[in-house]
């Protein structure tokens, strides 16, 4: 069964920025886009642990700020010659208000 939080209002958000919101499972970056997408990633890049949080976001990417490995927000996957992934979380906006979806929050947590 899905399950949403709000977690913010959107324009709690910058445009091509992301908040960060601590879990039992880590910190998880929510981003939104110039066209106001969302999307959800772990906040850590698999590579050196950078703070995806922190990257340059363009597009529907976002490049970790470290190393500047570029990550597909839709997918989590890494792009161009570098191999690795983020996990995804499930985002949406309702009523002006940014919802996570904490289905997979449970079942990371009870893994």
């Amino acid at each position: 069964m899905t399950q949403f939080i709000d977690i913010a209002a959107l324009d709690d958000i910058p445009r091509q920025g992301a908040r960060v919101v601590k879990t039992m499972i880590g910190c998880i970056a929510v981003f939104r886009t110039a066209d106001d997408q969302l999307f959800a990633l772990e906040d850590r890049c698999p590579h050196k642990g950078g703070p995806l949080s922190e990257g340059i976001v363009h597009g529907t990417s976002v490049t970790c700020p470290l190393h500047a490995w570029v990550f597909d927000m839709n997918t989590g996957q890494a792009q161009g010659a570098d191999e690795g992934a983020v996990h995804t979380f499930p985002v949406r906006l309702e009523n002006g208000r940014v919802l996570l979806d904490t289905t997979r929050l449970a079942r990371r947590s009870a893994a």
